[in-house]
């Protein structure tokens, strides 16, 4: 099929919410911003036009430029498609204003929102212009060009400030513009919906609805989850399973598959926390998290591996001999064999086939990466935003119905507020959680008025707090729980990564996401930290803004070379720690995390493995998420049998070792968070005893990754569910117990 051919029969659109009221920029602030996002994706011309709003290029470049993204081009794309793509820019977009509009209004931090004000003030002023700039005229009257080289000079300016400021401003515009365009997918012959497989059917989901009215409504069971994802499917089933009245609730809606997978602006807003763009506090590092109903196991990449034997004897040597135990690894196996994990019918992309076999020809250890889909051959590039085909075995479509099945309940829209206790004989009893529940619009939606909104105690017996590493220690705190260990501990996986693009077309968005790794550098000091070599997923918006930005016309050369392009990121298990918790202005999600030297030292070396295989495997180009790293260009007359000895090669390897990888023009992201709510034998070392139960807290249960003692070192979800079950046939059997 053609990309307009699989554009007709894409899924159902997921309207957004409205974007909350309120003025976030000036009509003077936009003006600038707009002028920066147009710096970054510009309208690119001829040195003929005269307009300062176009980036004017010598005629031999645009002419180069020219030839090599029409190569790239379709040959079904409509005839006019370089032109538009070289006459896009970010401002003419539809929906780019609308969208950076609701990033900044519903996802900014309060002090971040502040410093772009300033700075975007300060640019519209003569003083502050002159001050940024080196000019006195305001940054939006000058020409595309002089603004170009003002955004260059900051990203090698001797104030770090600068040079993270536009290579966030550039991230953020071409994340945005990507998302919006209808320029760049007929370039690139994306379709919206996956070439492969077929859509599916997945469970009918019931949920409770609360009727209108003024009081507080009461709803009584015998456990409460908080959190539908990985560790709180898991804990449904089993409880339901042993005869108990259970109810679910997530803060999230419920999309079904013929909703999925979603656009790219549709899945940052309903599938990820924070819309997709949480950062650092000192933007040192991306953090994506699922924050969906199934949470991240609706948009997780189907790896499932299970815990490392070195991981499980460290979490053993600190008291908790579970991890050793044939218990643990019955509990692993349980929940693999419930999700039909294998590595039986998976079939390799292009991107996964240069790991295996890149890493083959230079000796590195490679193996292929067990699947979740359920005895399924599962060849979709697009499941992390959500799984269309219903194959992918997250909670959505295994442990949830399982519990439904067994007679759970569900509510969709609550947000927990709080857990409720009571207190006697100088004991801390749980007895539920407050919080606020929302209803679907009049049209049974999410996007309209007229909701219903109700204050709701849900008294339990047992609560069981699963809402992920980032939420549930807030939820914690927010319940007055004041252990110093709540919230800190964090650890999440930071992962930079490398770009090659080959001269054969690939398609890298399709295929299953991940099913290779390469273990070769995961092991550096001993102690089982280092890093591993995985795949990255390559939708546009994925791929594109983490690549760093040169030039608005490199920019778009680049972008045009992604059919031919491959990305693997270096996955650090990582020794050193952050710490959540809430932000003083309103109390959302804050997170301190900076990759440290140490494990920094990790991702270098994998990371130079990794341009190792794309080399082996004929990468023509290859260059890495780090602004001002030199790219490599292969000599089309360097010698096949010398390989990776190649001179230049190791000279340009050895300019990469030396320049390390700096903040801030070093590119991380994390996908993987863990440990803010460790389990430990101790009150002073962790947040939950051994049975994952909430210490100085009783009937208070955490169930999710952020128990994990310290890094899992591989994806986490199988650890996650295998501790859960572990944790949730405990509070079963406890619960038969008292009712004896």
């Amino acid at each position: 099929m053609t990309s307009a051919e699989l554009d007709m029969i894409a899924p159902l659109d997921a309207p957004l919410p409205p974007v909350q009221a309120g003025e976030v920029l000036t009509p003077a602030q936009w003006i600038t911003f707009l002028a920066i996002a147009d710096t970054v994706v510009p309208a690119i011309s001829r040195p003929s036009t005269q307009s300062i709003d176009d980036l004017v290029v010598p005629l031999p470049e645009y002419d180069d430029a020219v030839q090599k993204i029409q190569q790239a081009i379709p040959t079904d794309a409509a005839s006019d498609a370089l032109h538009k793509y070289m006459r896009a820019k970010a401002s003419s977009t539809p929906g780019f204003k609308d969208l950076m509009h609701r990033t900044f209004r519903d996802y900014m931090r309060d002090d971040a929102l502040r410093a772009i004000r300033v700075v975007l003030s300060a640019l519209d002023t003569r003083a502050g212009c002159y001050l940024l700039t080196g000019y006195s005229t305001s940054f939006c009257l000058q020409p595309v060009n002089i603004r170009q080289q003002i955004l260059l000079g900051w990203s090698r300016s001797y104030f770090p400030q600068l040079r993270q400021l536009v290579k966030s401003l550039a991230a953020v515009t071409i994340a945005t513009w990507v998302k919006q365009s209808s320029a760049i997918n007929p370039v690139l012959g994306f379709p919206r919906a996956p070439v492969h497989g077929k859509p599916g059917k997945g469970f009918d989901y019931s949920f409770l609805e609360i009727p209108p009215g003024e009081d507080q409504e009461v709803v009584e069971t015998d456990v409460v989850i908080v959190g539908s994802g990985c560790g709180g499917g898991v804990c449904a089933k089993n409880l339901a399973e042993a005869g108990h009245r259970v109810l679910v609730t997530d803060r999230a809606y419920h999309f079904p598959a013929k909703h999925l997978p979603m656009s790219s602006t549709d899945a940052g807003i309903h599938l990820f926390h924070n819309g997709g763009v949480d950062s650092s506090d000192d933007n040192s590092i991306a953090f994506l998290a699922g924050q969906a109903w199934g949470g991240g196991g609706t948009i997780n990449w189907s790896a499932s591996l299970q815990t490392p034997g070195l991981v499980r004897q460290e979490w053993a040597n600190e008291g908790l001999s579970f991890f050793t135990s044939s218990e643990y690894q019955e509990c692993l196996d349980r929940v693999c064999q419930r999700m039909g994990v294998s590595t039986k019918y998976i079939e390799h992309n292009e991107n996964n086939r240069v790991i295996l076999e890149g890493g083959r020809k230079l000796g590195f250890g490679v193996k292929e990466v067990p699947q979740n889909t359920g005895g399924n051959k599962h060849y979709c590039g697009y499941c992390t935003h959500g799984c269309g085909a219903a194959e992918k075995q997250g909670p959505v479509v295994s442990w949830l119905p399982d519990a439904a099945n067994a007679g759970a309940q569900f509510m969709e829209g609550f947000e927990a507020e709080k857990i409720v206790f009571d207190f006697a004989s100088g004991r801390r009893i749980t007895t539920g959680v407050e919080g606020t529940w929302t209803s679907r619009d009049e049209m049974g939606g999410v996007s309209g008025p007229n909701k219903t909104k109700r204050k709701v105690m849900i008294k339990a017996k047992r609560v069981i707090v699963s809402c992920g590493t980032l939420h549930s220690p807030l939820l914690l705190l927010r319940s007055d729980l004041t252990n110093p260990q709540i919230g800190r501990n964090l650890h999440c996986h930071p992962v930079t990564g490398a770009a090659g693009v080959f001269p054969q077309e690939i398609r890298p968005w399709e295929g299953g996401i991940l099913t290779a790794i390469c273990d070769e550098f995961s092991n550096q000091d001993t102690h089982g930290h280092g890093a591993k070599v995985n795949a990255l997923a390559m939708l546009p918006s994925w791929v594109l803004p983490f690549m760093p930005w040169t030039d608005g016309l490199d920019s778009k050369v680049l972008a045009s070379k992604l059919p031919r392009m491959c990305a693997q990121g270096a996955v650090v298990r990582d020794r050193d720690t952050g710490q959540v918790y809430p932000d003083p202005v309103d109390g959302r999600c804050r997170i301190k995390y900076s990759p440290s030297a140490f494990d920094k030292g990790h991702a270098l070396k994998c990371l130079l493995g990794v341009c190792m295989m794309m080399y082996v495997m004929g990468a023509e180009e290859i260059r890495l998420s780090l602004s001002g790293a030199p790219i490599f260009i292969r000599d089309r007359d360097a010698k096949e049998s010398v390989g990776i000895n190649d001179a230049s090669f190791q000279g340009w390897l050895a300019g990469l070792e030396k320049r390390g990888l700096p903040h801030p023009e070093t590119s991380w992201a994390s996908a993987h968070q863990m440990g803010t709510c460790r389990m430990a034998t101790s009150e002073t070392k962790g947040v939950v005893d051994p049975r994952g139960e909430v210490w100085g807290a009783e009937g208070l249960y955490v169930a999710d990754a952020s128990v994990f003692p310290s890094a899992s070192g591989v994806n986490p979800m199988v650890t996650n569910m295998a501790i859960s079950d572990m944790i949730s046939r405990g509070v079963a059997r406890g619960l038969k117990e008292t009712t004896r």
